[in-house]
């Protein structure tokens, strides 16, 4: 993979900032009364689309919605799709890593190559959830 963005075997490369202000914009939108800490969410479909999606607090906290849990709600809501890459901020602009039950999510949804951008640059969806579980366990049996 090259600094673009561009996977292996990728035609085209990665409008990074573009994903970026995607996100900071989500971030905006966020709904974070209790924690005080908005986080926005963007992802670059593989049909060239850029869904996006926002933190949603609950007085109760584990009803709380990650940001990258209302991105993939816009995903189905807009007719469906797969990510090539993903973007996710805080309000200061900071990169941040899904965390552990967003990777699955986004697991789920990803098209073949998906990138994600971190803290320590440009990875693969492999590199963060390695061995994952996903759909292609439960056909097996």
């Amino acid at each position: 993979m090259d600094t673009t963005g561009r996977a292996s075997g990728a035609p085209e490369t990665i409008d990074w900032e573009a994903l970026r202000q995607a996100a900071a914009a989500a971030m905006g939108r966020s709904y974070s009364p209790y924690s005080k800490y908005p986080v926005g969410a963007a992802a670059l479909l593989d049909d060239g689309r850029i869904v996006s999606g926002c933190n949603v607090e609950n007085a109760s906290y584990g009803l709380t919605l990650c940001a990258e849990c209302t991105m993939v709600g816009a995903l189905q809501m807009g007719g469906g799709g797969r990510i090539r890459a993903f973007y996710c901020v805080d309000a200061a602009g900071a990169v941040l890593m899904p965390c552990g039950r967003c990777r699955q999510l986004l697991y789920e949804f990803r098209s073949p190559g998906m990138v994600l951008m971190t803290g320590r640059g440009i990875k693969t969806m492999d590199e963060i959830l390695p061995d994952a579980f996903g759909p292609e366990n439960l056909e097996n049996h």
